[in-house]
């Protein structure tokens, strides 16, 4: 789903729940036994996953048969627009398919349960990988559990770089490293050496992760400040006046397909799990490699959960739909099941069971190496809002329509906007 998109979704999903009442909550059954219950369990997807989805629940219900689920799916934005109407009313799924974008948003109006009443009852977290621990927690309270898990990372054409007599990315090559090997790129072959990094803010969160700052901190606010942004666009602007980069032009003529994967590019950052799609539509043969580092030994790379599970506020039976959520992400039969339809397995048991192939594997195995830092804050109310104007500025710079400084001050003005900071 395109930002813009999950912008639009977000804006219904907030005006929607607006009106869920703030006080009390939780359900009046007990919380500490599971059954006998009926949960109602929505999630987003296509009707692939709701064939892999019947199937683990079929085998929840078989191991737990006190437990009966109801199951609904839609696509992402008619989910978005459901949840956010039954949650408005009262009358939310007990288990519900989560986005980290939209954690924050829910469990401030008080419409999620605080799971850590179930940890060590019902939830079973120790199986968990290390970087997601604690990604579904605002405040000391567990609001979500991944069923999945993606991180930044740098997928390339090995053969370009060897045409160009560039060295292959290793540990520790430097931003400056990165732009050369862009430029040399180009400058040898012909192809650009890729698309320009400050197109996405992630590159700027990992640049600040690796300068031990936050893009979003803890409160909601910005991480950085109007000086820190400008250097930012500023290596940006400088990649695109040199060509190194593919031109902005192009980039948005070939939405929604990306460079790397119609061959226009030697090499991009972005979220591992894109190796499978990358691999799927390129001619040439890539590989993952190390994110650059701005400091030797800190790369930045965290864990992202791709979704979560959590459980309304409102459920009568947060027990029983904590054993469901549990199960979803600890059953090594569910983690076969479902491979990497919900990303990479959260914990080391449906890993070992996923039997994982091809780039898919090379993610595992590429994730496997790697030492993650702690997941950051759940973002705040409005970042998906942010999260396009980002994209919108840069690329207005980019086109050279606005200078650097006037595109720093239309971002700052946006975010305190819709911040309030």
């Amino acid at each position: 789903m395109g930002a813009l998109k999950r912008f639009r979704v977000l804006a219904t999903s907030l005006v929607a729940l607006l009106a869920v009442a703030c006080g009390g909550g939780g359900g009046s059954g007990d919380e500490t036994q599971a059954g006998p219950a009926t949960l109602r369990f929505s999630w987003w997807g296509n009707a692939e996953r709701a064939e892999l989805m019947q199937q683990a629940i079929d085998l929840f219900q078989s191991r737990n048969p006190d437990i009966k689920v109801t199951p609904s799916f839609q696509e992402f934005e008619a989910y978005w627009q459901k949840m956010a109407t039954e949650t408005a009313g009262g009358n939310a799924p007990d288990v519900l398919q989560m986005d980290f974008a939209y954690l924050r948003e829910y469990s401030d109006r008080n419409a999620l349960y605080d799971l850590k009443k179930q940890e060590g009852e019902n939830l079973e977290l120790g199986d968990l990988l290390d970087g997601l621990k604690g990604a579904g927690e605002i405040d000391g309270k567990l609001y979500g559990v991944p069923t999945g898990g993606n991180t930044w990372g740098y997928i390339y054409n090995p053969a370009l770089f060897t045409e160009a007599g560039v060295e292959l990315p290793k540990d520790g090559w430097t931003w400056d490293d990165y732009r050369e090997a862009m430029a040399s790129i180009v400058a040898k072959t012909g192809v650009h050496g890729g698309g320009n990094y400050i197109g996405s803010y992630y590159n700027l969160e990992l640049q600040l992760r690796q300068e031990d700052k936050l893009l979003y901190t803890e409160d909601g606010k910005l991480g950085f400040d109007k000086a820190r942004l400008k250097e930012f666009f500023e290596e940006g602007k400088a990649l695109a006046d040199a060509g190194a980069v593919l031109p902005i032009e192009k980039g948005v003529q070939i939405k929604p397909s990306f460079a790397l994967e119609l061959d226009l590019v030697a090499g991009d950052l972005g979220w591992d799990n894109f190796m499978a799609r990358y691999d799927k539509g390129a001619k040439a043969e890539l590989q993952l490699g190390p994110v650059p580092t701005a400091k030797a030994g800190t790369s930045g790379q965290y864990l992202k959960p791709s979704m979560l599970l959590s459980v309304s506020q409102k459920s009568e039976h947060p027990a029983a739909a904590a054993k469901l959520v549990s199960f979803m992400v600890n059953d090594p039969e569910v983690g076969r099941i479902f491979g990497a339809n919900r990303g990479l397995p959260p914990t080391k048991a449906q890993r070992a069971a996923a039997q994982l192939e091809g780039p898919l594997a090379a993610v595992a195995a590429y994730e496997e190496g790697l030492e993650f830092g702690p997941t950051p804050p759940a973002p705040p109310k409005g970042a998906g809002t942010l999260e396009q104007a980002f994209i919108r500025i840069t690329e207005e710079l980019q086109y050279g329509r606005i200078p650097v400084d006037e595109a720093v001050d239309q971002f700052f003005t946006e975010a305190e906007e819709t911040l309030g900071s």
